[in-house]
């Protein structure tokens, strides 16, 4: 049988609304969806909460941060049914996106980092000199400077020339055709969009992702312009960190108060 509340217990959906910059029917919102414990109601209707409701709530606005608004509910709905272990599994779950989330900058800032064209030069170059050969002496285009053909391009990334041609496709890379063979050329600034997203592919980055921001190299001239975006980049990824463990501290201290058994 529920104790009988006294008057210290007692806050109203306002109480925990100003304490945390909300609308009452914020408040009110938040225990529907089950982010909240159901509170007891006054022989009038009126809403009853507690402290636990109060930690709940300080819980729930902390977790938002670091794990966002839609893991966030799922967690606290997900112990507010007595379900612990898929709150664990969730919040899990969002610390694995956070490590894939500096993979994939890891990756990026060795995309940054690798670009040495004058080895793609040499090899397009021997490519050219091959083919000559191979075609006793015809006329085959040397590439430009800072220019490579489709295959030494696809050698010195350690991918097949049909995958370049799907990058093509995609918009990632846009080489130009020699006028007299057809060839496609890949030029400076083509080898370093291709170096990009090859590495953000090896990051797991699906190419409909990988766009917009080949997109930004082109339109910032270049890589070097984007420092600032992946100084950013770490900022809010150790932010996002630190908000999780600060959310971290907000859950257990709810969990341990569902823990402890009422007084007397």
């Amino acid at each position: 049988m529920p104790r009988k509340l006294q008057s210290r217990d007692r806050l109203r959906p306002v109480d925990l609304a100003r304490a945390h910059g909300l609308s009452t029917q914020a408040v009110r919102n938040y225990e529907e969806a089950g982010i909240l414990p159901a509170a007891a109601r006054t022989p009038h209707g009126y809403r009853v909460y507690t402290p636990l409701h109060g930690a709940a709530l300080r819980a729930f606005v902390a977790l938002v941060p670091g794990h966002g608004h839609r893991c966030a509910a799922s967690v606290m709905r997900a112990v507010n049914r007595g379900a612990a272990d898929e709150a664990f599994r969730l919040v899990d779950e969002s610390h694995a996106q956070l490590l894939d989330d500096r993979r994939t900058l890891r990756a990026v800032e060795s995309a940054f980092r690798d670009l040495e064209p004058g080895t793609v030069r040499a090899s397009g170059r021997a490519h050219a000199s091959a083919a000559r050969d191979r075609f006793g002496g015809g006329v085959v285009a040397e590439p430009g400077p800072g220019g490579t053909f489709i295959g030494p391009l696809a050698d010195a990334l350690g991918v097949r020339p049909a995958t370049l041609r799907k990058w093509e496709r995609a918009g990632l890379v846009c080489p130009r055709r020699d006028p007299r063979t057809g060839y496609r050329l890949y030029e400076e600034a083509d080898v370093r969009d291709a170096r990009l997203v090859h590495q953000l592919r090896r990051g797991g980055y699906l190419l409909e992702q990988i766009a917009p921001l080949v997109a930004q190299v082109r339109a910032a001239g270049g890589l070097e312009p984007l420092q600032g975006a992946l100084s950013d980049w770490h900022g809010r990824l150790a932010a996002r960190g630190r908000a999780m463990l600060t959310g971290a501290a907000e859950l257990e201290a709810y969990l341990r108060l569902r823990e402890t058994p009422p007084g007397p």
